[in-house]
């Protein structure tokens, strides 16, 4: 059996192109041509389902991701394309090629994805790990495999005790440590350090401080929620004063941003945050700099210093934070733009901030979520951990 990925007629991979054009805000169309390689009529018809039924533009944009890699999966595991609804052993059999045991695989050559399965994944540049996966993306995968079925009117086998058994125990076996989505937070001492890396007077610098004060102070913005942001989002809010114990001493000023819908709320959850001082300052100078007075707020600016229509990515913000960490003369591959959010809280926890006070500004829903990297910094600096120094 070749494992290698199939080639589509050209005239139907053409259509299919055509049609996701139809998705270009929310899908990642620097491959769109190969998502519609990999993609069937079915498939698309599917995304543009969802799309037109309100789901959330990062949860459709997950979607087609995963939806391209378990179709190339499937074709090269079993040269076909992948079934609706998929039977219970092709599930099995998508769990044994990203859950594994590393020690067995050095004595089994065969336990874990067969080596062609990865080379043909590799050619495709999906697959980068040469060992198992996290557990994390393979029941991602694995959701958007159900979500998927269901939205097709089909019933699959995802809540089959077998494959709960399964997962169970290959996630077990797997013993691979959960890795953060930044290596190092974005705190208060590297934020300067973009910051100053960004001190020009030119438009795209007005843009990137404004970004990265404004993804910071609000609470650690998620990378799509900066990309969202819109105009109409914030509300002008009176001047505080600096000092909350003297109300009638010099004042700050303070705009509400009302979040709509994100990761973790519904647009109409009508959850908001605050910016207070400096980053109100730097967003106001970049919507005057930019003659934005609507829509979105982060957009493109062109290598001749032109402002675009278009809002920027959460890609595009990712890497603004990665060429300004660049600038700064700090390793791009130890940050991403979640070390914003990672940041405030850890850079809360050295404060002295009470954690409940630091997640209404986060946002976050999970105590649990949000006390990892709030107590990281407090473990830091206590006693605990320095018996022998």
């Amino acid at each position: 059996m070749d494992a290698r990925l199939p080639k589509p007629l050209s005239d139907a991979r053409h259509r299919r192109a055509e049609a996701l054009d139809a998705l270009d805000s929310v899908l990642p169309f620097d491959r769109r041509d190969f998502l519609a390689e990999l993609l069937t009529d079915d498939d698309v018809a599917t995304l543009r389902h969802l799309a037109t039924e309100g789901m959330g533009e990062n949860s459709l944009r997950a979607l087609a991701s995963d939806l391209g890699y378990l179709e190339a999966w499937c074709r090269a595991a079993t040269g076909s394309p992948l079934p609706w609804p998929a039977p219970e052993p092709l599930l099995l059999k998508f769990v044994a090629h990203h859950l594994w045991d590393p020690v067995k695989r050095e004595t089994d050559p065969s336990h874990g994805m067969p080596e062609d399965v990865a080379a043909s994944l590799r050619d495709a540049e999906l697959l980068r790990a040469d060992g198992p996966h996290a557990p994390s993306t393979v029941r991602r995968r694995l959701s958007s495999w159900s979500t998927l079925t269901g939205w097709r009117n089909l019933k699959g086998k995802f809540n089959a005790p077998g494959l709960r058994q399964a997962l169970k125990l290959a996630t077990r076996a797997s013993a691979r440590p959960r890795g953060r989505k930044s290596p190092k937070a974005v705190t208060a001492d590297v934020l300067a350090a973009l910051l100053q890396a960004c001190a020009g007077e030119r438009l795209v610098d007005v843009r990137d401080r404004a970004l990265l004060l404004t993804a910071f102070a609000s609470g650690g913005r998620r990378r799509s929620e900066v990309a969202s942001l819109r105009v109409e989002q914030l509300i002008e809010q009176d001047p505080v004063p600096v000092d909350p114990r003297d109300p009638d001493g010099a004042t700050l000023p303070c705009l509400e941003i009302r979040l709509g819908r994100t990761k973790t709320t519904e647009a109409d959850d009508d959850n908001s945050v605050l910016l207070i001082g400096r980053p109100v300052l730097a967003l106001q100078e970049w919507l005057e700099r930019g003659g934005i007075s609507e829509g979105a707020i982060f957009r493109g600016v062109d290598r001749w210093g032109h402002l675009e229509r278009k809002a920027l990515t959460p890609q595009s913000v990712n890497l603004i934070v990665k060429r300004r960490i660049a600038r700064a003369g700090l390793d791009p591959k130890l940050f991403s733009a979640h070390g914003l959010r990672s940041g405030y809280l850890t850079e809360t926890g050295r404060r002295g901030i009470p954690l409940p006070e630091a997640m209404q500004q986060s946002q976050h829903k999970s105590i649990s979520q949000a006390s990892r990297y709030y107590n990281d910094a407090e473990r830091q600096l206590g006693r605990a951990a320095r018996l022998i120094t």
